[in-house]
């Protein structure tokens, strides 16, 4: 529990932007118009900075959009990755969820697209968000000692905006299938991969009842569960990642692998000692700061970090 608090503890003190980001290729909106079950929404996106670390949060989304990062066409591999940042539907780690990772594909041939997803409305007095998140965090304590994560999101969503945000990833995963000829994709190798928050929204692309909605390959990082729909037969390969010391999410990740090889569909697991919970690109001094390169290992079994070109 104490590594999980602190993960999202420090995203509590909004600040004014103040370092330049790494220039993406494009943001996107991923809808025509109005995000379609949020038309009347009128709070106002804010932007701030994760005071430990410097590293860029967003909160009260109300229009999703992508943020592409596209490789050097000499090392594009034809594979594309929507990356969904978590942070408890909230709020998004921006960065240390979304752009590093994003980069660290890009520098190795794989479009990333960040998506940015609509999430519960909080208070934009920064004390009025300080108290919401204190609830969040009651619930947590509460959600480690039973392990009932579906609960802690159930209770912490009143107006269903979880159901949104998965509608957001499933319209990500369509258009970036739908403009693939235009940055390069193969439309059979477009994945997703989503950290906490995030993972749930990757989970709910993959077991789509449409097969056309579902990613090729997915990366559930330290979040998402089945929430008792049935593995459909022609589920995508998984490459799950998690802290066993997140007293949240351990145990529902090793229950998605298990589950996914009961069902005689291919998956990765990765348990690291220590790292608890959102450790995302943020170097800790320890083994679990080199996770991505796992990732991108398994990218490379799976064909993915080669082009078919």
């Amino acid at each position: 529990m104490r590594g999980l608090a602190a993960g999202l503890l420090i995203c509590l003190a909004p600040a004014a932007f103040t370092q330049k980001a790494p220039e993406p290729e494009a943001v996107i909106p991923i809808w025509t118009g109005p995000a379609p079950g949020s038309e009347a929404w009128t709070q106002k996106e804010i932007k701030y900075r994760n005071p430990q670390t410097g590293e860029r949060m967003v909160r009260n989304v109300v229009t999703p959009t992508l943020t592409a990062y596209l490789p050097d066409p000499s090392k594009a591999t034809g594979t594309g990755v929507v990356v969904c940042p978590g942070g408890a539907f909230l709020f998004l780690s921006w960065d240390s969820e979304g752009t590093e990772v994003a980069q660290w594909l890009a520098a190795h041939g794989v479009a990333a697209f960040v998506l940015k997803y609509r999430l519960i409305s909080t208070p934009a007095p920064e004390p009025e968000f300080h108290t919401t998140l204190a609830a969040l965090f009651a619930g947590i304590a509460a959600a480690s000692r039973d392990g009932n994560v579906e609960r802690l999101l159930d209770n912490t969503d009143p107006g269903n905006v979880r159901a949104l945000a998965a509608a957001d990833g499933r319209q990500a995963l369509r258009l970036v299938r739908e403009r693939s000829k235009e940055w390069g994709l193969s439309p059979d190798r477009i994945g997703m991969m989503g950290f906490s928050a995030g993972g749930f929204v990757t989970m709910a692309a993959v077991l789509d009842d449409d097969e056309h909605n579902r990613p090729n390959f997915a990366a559930p990082i330290y979040g998402g569960d089945e929430n008792g729909r049935a593995i459909p037969s022609g589920a995508p390969p998984l490459f799950i990642l998690v802290a066993n010391d997140d007293a949240l999410m351990a145990a529902g990740s090793v229950k998605l692998y298990s589950d996914w090889r009961a069902a005689g569909r291919p998956a990765e697991l990765h348990v690291f000692s220590k790292g608890g919970h959102g450790f995302g690109m943020t170097p800790h001094g320890l083994p679990v700061d080199h996770w991505i390169t796992l990732f991108g290992d398994w990218l490379r079994v799976q064909g993915l970090l080669k082009s078919k070109h």
